[in-house]
C-alpha cells in the first residue's frame, strides 16, 4: 500500500512539471521498494542517499546554461555595445539604456568590456560611464588591458596613475599581456617602466636584457650611490654591452643624476667603454635646464671622441630647451648637430623650421640667433624654402611682430633665399593692413635691392591693405608706384577697384571719379566693369548728383563703351524716376549711343520710368526734345495715349510736321 502511494506521488510530480526548467530526481522502483522496508532493517549508504533526496522538497531551478537565458544575456550585451557605439552624450546614453530596460551592472559592464577588447574607443566610453558606479580593480585592469593591447601607451600610463591614486593594483595577467605587447612593439622603455613599477616574482630568473635592466635600476634607485651600490651591481654578474647600458641609462631618466653616476662608474670601473650610442643616451637624459652644465660637458666629450649628436638626441633635447626658453642653447645644439658627419643624424628642414619659429616668438627677436641657425643649415648645402618662411611668418603674425618680417627676410637672403610671389603678397598685405608704412616701403626697397621689383600681386596687396586700414594717401601712392613701373600692371584693375571702393566708402565719391579719369588718361588703367558700376551708382545718389555727379556719371558711359563694356543704365533709371529733369534725360539718351539717338526700346524705358513715378510733365518735355522718328513712333504714341486714357494728365503728343 505504501509503495503504491509513493508511486502515485512521483507520477503527479512528473506530470505537473513539463517545463525544461524543472528537474525531478529519478529513482528506480527497486530503490523505492528497498527504502520502504521495515525501519529496523539496516540501510546501505546508497539507500540513505536516495531517501534523503526523496525527502528534500521539490524546487524549481533555472540553469545559466539554459539557451533562452543565454540568448537574453547576449542580447543585453549587444544592446549595450550598440548604445555606446552610437552615442556619446551621457544623457542620451542614460535615456537609451532606460528605454531598452537595461540596468548596467558591474558584471554586465565587465562582460561588455571583454567583448570590446579590439574597440578601444567604445570601451573607453563605457569605462568612463561605469567607473564611478563600479570603481573596482577588475574594471581598471580590464581597461588597462584594452589600452595596452591596442598600443595606446600614453592613455595606458595615464590610467595607471589614476588607478594607483585610487589604491588599485595591476593584475599579473594584465601586466604580462601588456608587457608582451610593449616588447613586441619595441617599446623597451615602457616595458621596463612596467616591470619596474610592477616587478615579477623575486624568484624570476629571466635573463633577458630588459629583466637585467630592471634589476640594475632597482639597485641604483633604492639608495644613494655608494660603494655598496657598486658592489651590488657587480654581484649581479652583468655583462655590459652598448644596448644594455643605453637601456639602463634611459630607464634612469627620472633621476638624471643617478643616470650620470652609473654612466661614469660603468666606464671608470672598466666594465664597459662608452660609444656613440651610450653617449647619446646620457645626453638625452641630461638635456634639461637643471643639468645644463653636465649636458654641455657630455656633448663636449662626445665631440672630442669623434661621436655625433644623433637626430633623436637633438629632437628630444631641443624641444626641452625651447620649452624652457633656452633658445640660445637650442641654437648651440643645432649648430653642433649640423656639424655631424652623416646626413641621417643631421637636423632636418622641419627641425630648422621649428627652431626658427621659436626664435621669432621670443619676447625680443634675436636676429643674430636667427642668422646663426640659418647659416648652420645652409652652409652644408641645404636650401631654404617657402615652406620655412611661411611657418616663420605665421609665427610672427601670431605674436604681432609682422613688422620684423624684413629682418627675417634679410637673414634668409644671406642663405640664398628670396620670397615667392605668394609670400611677397602675404607680407605686403599684412604690413599695409597694420599700417606699417616704413616697413612696407622697406619691403619694396629690399626686393629692388635684391635685383627684382616687388611682384605685381604683392603691390596690389599693398594697395588693398592700405585701403583696409583706411590710409588712402598711402594706398594711392602705392598704386601710382605700381602702375608707374613698366610691365607691372597685370593686377592693377583689382587694386584700382579696391581703391575706388575705399574712396566711396569715405564719402569721397567725386575724388574717386577724378582719380579714375586721370588714371585712365595718364596710365592707361582699364577699370573693371564692376568699378564703373560702383562709381556710377555712387555719383547718382541724390546729394552728389545735384552737385555735378550726374554729369560725371554721364561722362563715364562712353569710357565704359571704349573699354568694351555695355553702358550701366539702371542707376540712371532710378534717378529719372525721382529727380532727373527732361534735359538730363535727353543728355543721357544721347550719351549711351554713338549714333544720333538710341533704340526705341531704351527711349520707351525712360518714358515709362517717368510716367510710372507720376512725372508725366517731365516725360512730355522729354518727348518734345526727341527727334521726329521718336515722336511719331507707334509704340511711343501708344504709351502716351494709354497713360491719357488712364486719366493721367498727359497732353496729346505733338506730331512731327510733315
Amino acid at each position: 500500500m505504501r509503495y503504491q502511494q509513493w508511486r502515485l506521488m512521483l507520477l503527479r510530480i512528473h506530470r505537473a512539471s513539463p517545463s525544461p526548467h524543472f528537474q525531478v530526481t529519478s529513482v528506480s522502483t527497486r530503490s523505492i521498494s528497498s527504502l520502504l522496508h521495515t525501519r529496523s532493517q539496516p540501510r546501505s549508504p546508497q539507500q540513505s542517499q536516495d531517501l534523503s533526496r526523496l525527502r528534500s522538497p521539490i524546487t524549481t531551478r533555472t540553469f545559466s546554461s539554459d539557451p533562452a537565458v543565454r540568448k537574453e544575456k547576449s542580447a543585453s550585451e549587444a544592446t549595450v555595445i550598440d548604445i555606446f557605439t552610437r552615442l556619446s552624450s551621457e544623457d542620451e546614453i542614460k535615456k537609451e539604456l532606460e528605454s531598452s530596460h537595461i540596468v548596467l551592472t558591474q558584471d554586465l559592464a565587465l562582460k561588455v568590456l571583454r567583448k570590446l577588447e579590439s574597440n578601444p574607443d567604445v570601451a573607453k566610453r563605457l569605462f568612463n560611464w561605469a567607473k564611478e558606479a563600479f570603481p573596482t580593480s577588475k574594471s581598471y585592469n580590464m581597461m588597462l588591458r584594452i589600452l595596452g593591447g591596442n598600443g595606446l601607451v600614453d592613455e595606458f600610463w595615464g590610467l595607471v596613475s589614476s588607478m594607483k591614486r585610487k589604491g588599485h593594483g595591476l593584475s599579473a595577467n594584465v601586466r604580462d599581456k601588456v608587457g608582451d605587447k610593449f616588447r613586441k612593439d619595441g617599446l623597451v622603455k615602457d616595458f621596463i617602466r612596467l616591470r619596474k613599477l610592477f616587478p615579477l616574482d623575486p624568484s624570476d630568473d629571466d635573463s633577458s636584457p630588459e629583466s637585467v635592466c630592471v634589476k640594475v635600476c632597482k639597485v641604483v634607485e633604492k639608495e644613494e650611490w655608494s660603494d655598496d651600490v657598486e658592489k651590488q651591481i657587480r654581484e649581479l654578474n652583468v655583462e655590459f654591452g652598448s644596448d644594455l647600458v643605453k637601456m639602463i641609462v634611459e630607464s634612469l631618466d627620472v633621476e638624471p643624476r643617478k643616470a650620470l653616476l652609473f654612466f661614469r662608474w660603468v666606464d671608470e670601473s672598466g666594465l664597459f667603454k662608452h660609444d656613440e650610442k651610450t653617449y647619446n643616451a646620457v645626453a638625452r637624459v641630461l638635456g634639461r635646464e637643471k643639468f645644463l652644465d653636465r649636458f654641455q660637458n657630455v656633448v663636449g666629450e662626445m665631440k672630442s671622441a669623434g661621436y655625433e649628436v644623433e637626430l633623436e638626441t637633438y629632437a628630444a633635447v631641443s624641444t626641452r630647451f625651447c620649452q624652457s626658453k633656452l633658445i640660445e642653447e637650442a641654437v648651440d645644439l643645432f649648430e653642433i648637430a649640423m656639424e655631424g658627419g652623416s646626413d641621417g643624424n643631421k637636423p632636418t628642414s622641419h627641425c630648422l623650421s621649428l627652431l626658427l619659429k621659436k626664435i621669432v616668438t621670443t619676447k625680443v627677436l634675436d636676429t643674430e640667433l636667427f642668422s646663426r641657425a640659418v647659416e648652420a643649415y645652409t652652409k652644408k648645402g641645404n636650401v631654404l624654402t617657402d615652406g620655412m618662411m611661411k611657418s616663420v611668418l605665421k609665427s610672427l603674425i601670431s605674436v604681432d611682430k609682422v613688422a620684423q618680417s624684413n629682418e627675417v627676410l634679410k637673414a634668409m637672403k644671406k642663405g640664398g633665399y628670396l620670397p615667392s610671389s605668394d609670400l611677397q603678397r602675404v607680407i605686403a598685405s599684412e604690413l599695409s593692413r597694420k599700417g606699417k608704412k616704413d616697413e612696407a616701403d622697406e619691403l619694396v626697397d629690399f626686393m629692388e635691392a635684391s635685383g627684382t621689383n616687388l611682384d605685381d600681386k604683392a603691390m596690389a596687396s599693398l594697395v588693398e591693405g592700405y585701403c583696409d586700414s583706411g590710409d588712402l594717401k598711402e594706398a594711392l601712392a602705392s598704386f601710382e608706384k605700381m602702375v608707374g613701373k613698366e610691365g607691372v600692371v597685370s593686377n592693377a584693375d583689382h587694386a584700382f577697384e579696391k581703391l575706388v571702393h575705399a574712396y566711396c566708402n569715405k564719402n569721397q565719391v567725386r575724388d574717386a571719379y577724378k582719380l579714375l579719369c586721370s588714371q585712365v588718361k595718364q596710365n592707361q588703367v582699364k577699370p573693371l566693369h564692376s568699378t564703373y558700376k560702383c562709381l556710377v551708382r555712387n555719383l547718382l545718389t541724390k546729394k552728389i548728383a545735384s552737385e555735378g555727379g550726374f554729369e560725371e556719371a554721364l561722362s563715364l558711359l562712353p569710357m565704359m563703351k571704349d573699354h568694351g563694356f555695355p553702358p550701366f543704365i539702371d542707376p540712371f533709371m532710378s534717378y529719372f524716376s525721382k529727380t532727373g529733369t527732361s534735359s538730363e534725360a535727353y543728355s543721357f539718351l544721347k550719351a549711351i549711343t554713338s549714333y544720333h539717338f538710341p533704340s526705341i526700346s531704351v527711349v520707351l524705358r525712360v518714358f515709362e520710368t517717368m510716367m510710372k513715378s507720376a512725372r508725366q510733365s517731365e516725360a512730355q518735355d522729354l518727348l518734345s526734345l526727341c527727334p521726329d522718328y521718336i515722336r511719331n513712333d507707334p509704340d511711343v504714341l501708344e504709351l502716351f495715349y494709354s497713360m491719357k486714357s488712364d486719366g493721367s494728365a498727359v497732353e496729346e503728343p505733338l506730331a512731327a510736321s510733315s
